[in-house]
């Protein structure tokens, strides 16, 4: 399994904090942190945008990204949320054993 790390926004840190602990519960992702507030500055529709939002951060697996986006997309109050994977080049062993036994279901 290739680890990865996929960056999302959300409204507020209410809405992350409900995204995140689902994320956890369904062994989608190991570990999910929340950065509030992050400034976004976008265009949307036309015209640009300027808004104080919340940054997720989680911690997966490729193999694992359609399921954790499908879920991500269901919960979302945005239309087009951000879900944007990025390979994890190199990590301490670890915490990345420690990373793919938490997204593997228990035996």
């Amino acid at each position: 399994m290739e680890p990865v790390i996929v960056y999302m926004t959300a409204k507020d840190e209410a809405e992350a904090a409900l995204i995140g602990r689902s994320l956890i519960e369904e062994r989608l992702a190991a570990c999910v942190n929340t950065i509030n507030p992050v400034r976004s500055i976008y265009r949307w529709q036309g015209k640009i945008e300027d808004e104080n939002e919340t940054l997720l951060i989680a911690k997966t697996t490729r193999e694992m990204f359609d399921k954790l986006a499908a879920k991500i997309k269901i919960m979302h109050s945005y239309t087009t949320p951000e879900i944007i994977a990025v390979p994890i080049a190199e990590g301490d062993n670890k915490y990345l054993r420690w990373l793919l036994q938490e997204i593997e279901p228990p035996k």
